[in-house]
């Protein structure tokens, strides 16, 4: 049998000391190792002009542009492209220029009939009676799918700038993992909290208002998209991601996004050929006022409304955090 040690004949022991580094609770190296303070490097100056003077040798060796062939090949044709690049652009500006109406001619684009079609056939040949949101979603409405997509692949790009993608134990590229992800948000601010609950509903709601009556009066997808990511920011900004990624994450606002995008796409490209061929759409246009009028405008104005609210999460959540 092994007989008991007393306690201060065990502190001397290499197994309590083994013990205590096993536990952490000291460094056995600690306070036993002599240190010393480095010395401050300090480069000698024949050395440093050595080394600069064979640095500039190696770069004249290699941007050598007088005995260098290519380079002399290389700088002409730059030079001989850029004065042509200039020429071109100068002569294709000179050319637009001169090809605008004269100012004040009664037939110049702000005085012809569009303006006039749009204020006196808007509301027959639309069914919006805000003259604004017709324009927009029937009259011009490619321009307004070319700028969904912008907002789109705008964030594309920032996801693809910003992103800091993280490990497979779901650390991301800051360091942190996703439970930790509080350390950018108010610790639990009961006052924030209390807010955001109030508010966060009423504004979704007014959000959803303002796009279903878009047609109808002032409002429409990107303004009341805009008020539905506000929303979402400050909901995120009061709770966290952890609870607001149980309703709205990457894949949502990836799927939803397409799924609008397409939608958009599809329903005006049936416009589009039926228009371009003086083909009936066979879309009614309904009862001017109604909630249900404006042919394809309502469905236009949702699919906008979804891709902006998404969008400003997105760029909200990216410049915050950039893991998302």
């Amino acid at each position: 049998m092994s007989r008991k040690v007393p306690k201060n004949e065990f502190e001397h022991t290499f197994s309590y000391h083994f013990r205590q580094w096993l536990n952490g609770t000291r460094d056995p190296f600690l306070d036993t190792l002599e240190m010393k303070p480095q010395k401050v490097f300090r480069e000698d100056k024949k050395t440093v002009v050595k080394r600069e003077k064979e640095k500039k040798a190696l770069f004249e060796r290699i941007y050598d542009i007088k005995n260098n062939p290519e380079m002399r090949v290389f700088q002409r044709a730059y030079n001989v492209f850029s004065v042509l690049f200039c020429v071109f652009l100068v002569v294709m500006l000179l050319t637009g220029v001169s090809q605008l109406p004269s100012f004040g001619n009664s037939s110049n684009p702000v005085n012809n009939e569009v303006a006039q079609r749009y204020i006196e056939n808007g509301l027959q040949e639309t069914g919006a009676v805000n003259i604004v949101t017709g324009m927009i979603l029937d009259y011009r409405a490619f321009d307004t799918l070319g700028e969904s997509h912008v907002l789109f692949i705008a964030t594309c790009t920032v996801l693809i700038l910003l992103r800091l993608d993280g490990d497979k134990k779901g650390r991301s590229g800051m360091g942190y993992t996703m439970e930790d992800d509080r350390i950018h948000e108010p610790k639990n601010d009961m006052i924030l909290q209390t807010v955001a609950r109030i508010l966060v509903p009423p504004i979704f709601i007014f959000g959803i208002y303002i796009i279903l009556g878009g047609h109808l009066g002032p409002g429409g997808g990107f303004s009341g998209g805009a008020v539905i990511g506000a929303g979402l920011i400050l909901y995120l900004n009061a709770f966290g991601f952890a609870k607001t990624e149980k309703f709205f994450t990457a894949k949502t606002y990836k799927r939803t996004s397409f799924c609008a995008l397409a939608c958009y796409c599809l329903a005006k490209s049936y416009s589009f050929y039926t228009g371009a061929n003086h083909i009936e759409s066979g879309i009614p246009l309904g009862t001017p006022g109604a909630i249900l009028s404006s042919g394809l405008i309502l469905i236009l104005n949702i699919c906008v409304g979804i891709v902006v609210a998404g969008t400003m999460y997105t760029f909200y959540v990216m410049f915050r955090k950039g893991d998302y």
